[in-house]
């Protein structure tokens, strides 16, 4: 169970790492199934191929935050990390929310299935 977690959160920082350097696009094309889901806190609902598109032309963010990890095994081979995000854009606010991540094994390789964020005041303190 351990090295499940170490892999999630590995994965999930590489999803980070890549919003902050622009690599976005390929680096979710390449972990999403094919129909995956990412619901967003501005109310959109986008399927793979939308978000790997939206990425593209998204501009980076500066750096992010992990705040209060934990992990949810749902069944053998699926699991979900839970966690209040906060990333940093120049002459912004930050943008604060708790997001969940829904990974599944396909074929030995984790995968992302659901992303969903749920805003929250960025002066708010974390939960």
């Amino acid at each position: 169970m351990t090295e499940q977690i170490e892999e999630l959160w590995e994965l999930e920082h590489q999803g980070w790492d890549s919003l902050c350097d622009g690599s976005g696009s390929d680096f979710y094309g390449g972990l999403m199934i094919e129909d995956g889901t990412m619901l967003l806190a501005s109310g959109l609902s986008m399927d793979r191929s939308e978000v790997i598109a939206s990425l593209a032309d998204a501009p980076p963010w500066e750096r992010y935050e992990i705040i209060e990890p934990r992990l949810l095994a749902l069944a053998d081979g699926a699991s979900t990390l839970l966690y209040t995000g906060r990333a940093f854009r120049a002459g912004a606010e930050p943008f604060v929310a708790l997001m969940a991540s829904t990974y599944v094994r396909r074929t030995g390789v984790w995968r992302l299935a659901l992303y969903q964020q749920t805003a929250v005041e960025s002066d708010r303190p974390p939960s």
